[in-house]
């Protein structure tokens, strides 16, 4: 369980441009495996700066992400162990206690990210009915840490980037000001990132069971 290890033991708090937390190993080697090896598409494609292609309306984006849902569940197991340490009571109560936020009958929503070549994203907030997001880093391909995600102020200056080190992350609370994105950058092979979130619809994984 080295997600919840993690969470409790092994993160490192900042206040600038907002509140966020880094991580330190939070993945296991069965779950880099897992993240590293599950298929996503590679069909060549065009990118707006939008994860879901919502600019463009046609949801090609989508594509390079695959969700954790009940049917394919069994195929990814040591993505069952994540939920596990979601679900966990001092997982949830670290959490709550630094996002300032209640998760009572949120939902979890795991996604696995294949970022490639002409990948960015705009300045961005997170839509409120995601109460945080985390996103884990796996860099078996030797990219630049510079694929971080990037955080801005209010203004749209770029004040940070989280570096884009193997098996580490971060996560925060959506707010008015936590604008973040991704650079126009060069992505030699690919950027594989895991997306985790506490959210008020249903998914198939409430923390309550």
């Amino acid at each position: 369980m080295n997600l919840k290890e993690s969470i409790l033991n092994k993160i490192t708090s900042f206040s600038d441009p907002f509140s966020h937390w880094e991580i330190d190993t939070p993945l296991s080697s069965e779950m880099i495996d897992e993240l590293q090896n599950v298929k996503i598409s590679d069909a060549p494609r065009s990118f707006d700066g939008t994860r879901a292609a919502d600019a463009g309306g046609d949801g090609v984006d989508g594509k390079l992400r695959v969700f954790l849902e009940k049917d394919n569940s069994h195929l990814l197991t040591s993505g069952m162990e994540l939920i596990q340490d979601l679900r966990d009571k001092e997982v949830i109560g670290s959490i709550q206690e630094k996002i300032k936020k209640d998760l009572t009958n949120s939902f979890i929503r795991i996604e696995y990210i294949s970022d490639r070549k002409g990948f960015w994203l705009k300045p961005h907030l997170d839509i409120k009915e995601k109460l945080m997001t985390m996103m884990l880093f796996i860099n078996t391909y030797d990219e630049s840490e510079k694929l971080g995600t990037d955080f801005y102020d209010t203004n749209m200056n770029l004040v940070k980037t989280i570096p884009y080190k193997h098996n580490s992350g971060y996560f925060f609370a959506s707010g008015h000001n936590t604008w973040h994105g991704l650079e126009k950058k060069e992505i030699k092979i690919e950027r594989r990132c895991m997306q985790i979130n506490y959210v008020t619809f249903p998914t198939s994984w409430p923390i309550n069971v």
